[in-house]
Formats: C-alpha cells, structure tokens, sequence
C-alpha cells in the first residue's frame, strides 16, 4: 500500500515538473479534448455509473442519495459547458498582471504560478472527478482525485476519459491520478505528504472536512458543510420569504448552498408557516415541512409537516424538508447561526434597511444573501467563473473557488541595476 502511494506521488512530482506554465495552449487543447473524449466515451460512463447505482440501491441509500450518484444527459450537458466556460476564462486568469512603478523606480509586476499538486477527496458524486480532473489542471496544476467508494466504477471509466484527453493534449499522463483503490489506509498516508502534496481540498460531509483538518497539515481549502439560515425578519414580505426559503432548498436539496432552517421573527412566524404551506403546496413534487412545536397551531390540516426537535439545530436535512423556529429577533438568529452554523450561506429577507446592515454586521459566513435565495451562492451565478467548490475557511479563498484561486503568484521586479541603497548597480 505504501509502495502505491509512493508510485502515485512520483508520478504527481514528475508530472509537475514536466507541466507547460499557466497560459500555455496545451491547456486550451486539453480543455477541448476533454470535452471531445468525454462526449465519445460517455455510453461507458453511463454503464459503469449504473452499477455504481444500483449498488447503491442494494446498499440501502435513500432516493436523495442515489440521485446523487446517478448520472445523465444533463450532466454531460453542463461538464461540456463548464469546459466551455473554462476555456474561455483562462486567457485572462492566466493573463500577467501589467505592473507598477515603485517608489524607486522599479517595476513590480506578478506571474501566475500553480499552486502544485492538489489532493481532492470527495464523496458520491461523480462530476466532481471531471472537475477535479478540469479546473485545477487548465491553470498547471496536477491532481490527484480520490472519490467515495461509492462510485468507483463510474470514477474509472472517467480515469480512461482523462487519460486520452492527456494524451491528446501532449500533458504527461500523472498530471490527473483518479484513486480508486478502497482502503482508507491508502487516503491516511497521503494526507501524510506535505512534502509532495501542496494542497488538499476536501467536498462533501462536515465529517470529512473535520478529518482532513484534524489529520493532515497540509494547507486545506476548506468547502462543503452547508448548515444555512434564513433569518426572515418581521418587516419581511412574507409570501416573498416563503418563496425564497423554498427555492433555496428544493431545487438541489443535498447541495452545500442549500438552506436547512428558517430563523423567522417571532411577530410573524405563524404568518410565514402558512405561507410556505401554501406555496408549498403548488409543487409537484412532494416535500417536508419540519415546524417547532411552538407553530404547530399555524399549521393547516392535512400539511406535509413533521415536528422540529432540538436535534435538528445544526443539522443538514439530505432530504427535501426545511425547518422553521420562532426567534424573538434578530439578537436571538445572530446567536443561533452564530452557534449552530458553517459559515457557508446565510440570508436574510427584510423590508427595513436597518434590520438588514445589521445582519450583515453581525453575521460571518462567505457568503450573504439579501432578499434572494441562498442558492445564488454561486461562481458562475455571482459572475466569478467557473468554480471547483465554495471555501469556507478564512485565509487564500473563501466563497467560490474559482479558477484564479487555484493560482499563487511570483512577484517580479524588474529592478534596472537599482540597489537596496538607492543607487543602480555599475554596468
């Protein structure tokens, strides 16, 4: 086991050295080819993805679950567009900056630089090993990708996708490595080697970021861990409120930008539990209403509802179900996000400005959102680009993870025989 995380990190390490600098057009070659291999070899995904599937199934996980690991048209629709938009980025991303004169008159300028090897490990889904494969490699970096078990036949399938496309492109074959071996022994000693591995971004649970965190000191983007809030405040529109808590949760509800639990002003609270009953009940598919038992007066017979137990304070419901609890204002959401969530998204909704710059004043989390969904908590969406996962750290990245943030930078001064003591050098 050991001998093959060695192999995997001589391959990264060779890889590395053999890579073209950011902006170079094999990368725009391997986006391309990316896409072509993809589109050509995607009946073998589609195969090997059914039977991660229906193992899914017989191991028992829930419908949410499966459909995370499942795979279709629309996802190969929007990887080729995320190709797209990729290659369409990287000519700026990867562009110099154009400098500055310093006081002494030097040119200070900076060179875009990879960070290196990055390390992701994830869980059950399967896109996410074409955008590890894709965004981290456009700007010169190698990845090393370890997926759940879950899907390990689909992430062979697109190792061979990633392999052509390598080829294709003329990049060296180790600057993707897709790890489908199972033994955890496997993942332990590679969050071991900071001395080969420059960063470490790990997607999925809170569990698995705390033990990447708490296991490994390599510098870690940390992402995922989606416990989200809205906290909608007694001037709020209220059949507005109710349409924003429900689009931020049902669309996607096993996304990290997705909201668990509505924090609503105690002076309306009963109010806004209809609400979302009722517009609720205008959808076609069938979701939960989880109500403190302080609410359950408000709530209209026959309603899709269960109870809110105090165990659901910090929890992310991997289901189609949003909470709802009484707060007496904002004091109390402040000290309820503050305690219970990730500091990933957290919203408001309010007429009053002043309710509003005081949440924001008040509240941290990478990203606000103002009266919108908490799905808007989006790269390409806030106009960012294309992006690998949403940081909630607080140092190099934090909200998307674009591309240009898996860039560092060497500073350049162009210094014309100038010397530290002010006068140039003789020439």
């Amino acid at each position: 086991m050991v001998t093959d995380v060695d192999n995997i990190l001589d391959g990264a390490t060779r890889a590395r050295a053999e890579l073209p600098t950011p902006g170079d057009e094999r990368y725009d070659r391997y986006c391309e080819a990316l896409a072509d291999e993809l589109s050509s070899g995607w009946a073998d995904v589609l195969a090997a993805n059914a039977t991660d599937v229906a193992q899914g199934v017989r191991a028992g996980l829930g419908p949410e679950l499966v459909d995370r690991l499942a795979l279709g048209k629309r996802h190969l629709d929007a990887l080729v567009d995320l190709i797209a938009r990729t290659r369409a980025a990287l000519p700026t991303v990867t562009a110099p900056t154009v400098g500055h004169r310093a006081g002494n008159g030097a040119t200070v300028r900076r060179l875009p630089k990879p960070l290196g090897v990055v390390l992701m490990i994830f869980e059950a889904r399967p896109t996410v090993t074409v955008e590890g494969a894709l965004l981290p490699v456009a700007v010169g970096n190698v990845a090393i990708l370890r997926g759940g078990t879950e899907i390990a036949a689909t992430n062979q399938a697109l190792a061979v996708v990633v392999g052509r496309a390598l080829k294709d492109a003329q990049l060296p074959m180790g600057t993707v490595q897709v790890v489908t071996d199972p033994d955890r022994r496997l993942v332990r000693a590679l969050l071991k080697r900071r001395d080969k591995i420059d960063g470490l971004i790990p997607r999925g649970s809170p569990s698995l970021i705390d033990y990447c965190l708490t296991s490994s000191t390599i510098p870690v983007i940390a992402s995922g861990g989606g416990v989200n809030h809205l906290y909608v405040d007694r001037s709020a529109d209220l059949e507005l409120a109710a349409r924003i808590a429900l689009d931020s949760k049902l669309g996607e509800p096993t996304a990290c930008n997705t909201l668990e639990l509505v924090l609503a002003h105690e002076d309306v609270a009963e109010e806004l539990t209809r609400a979302l009953v009722r517009a609720g009940a205008e959808l076609a598919e069938p979701w939960l209403l989880r109500v403190d038992p302080r609410l359950t007066a408000a709530v209209p017979p026959e309603a899709p509802v269960a109870e809110l137990a105090a165990a659901d304070d910090g929890r992310e419901f991997l289901e189609r179900a949003v909470g709802i609890r009484p707060v007496a204002g904002l004091d109390e959401a402040v000290a309820h996000i503050r305690r219970f969530g990730s500091q990933h998204t957290e919203g408001v909704v309010a007429a009053d400005p002043v309710s509003v710059e005081a949440f924001l004043e008040r509240v941290d989390a990478a990203t606000l959102v103002v009266n919108g969904s908490l799905r808007l908590h989006d790269g390409p969406t806030m106009g960012l680009g294309p992006e690998l996962s949403i940081a909630t750290g607080r140092l190099h990245v934090r909200g998307p993870v674009s591309l240009s943030a898996l860039l560092t930078w060497s500073w350049v001064v162009d210094a014309g025989g100038r010397l530290r003591g002010g006068t140039e050098a003789a020439t």
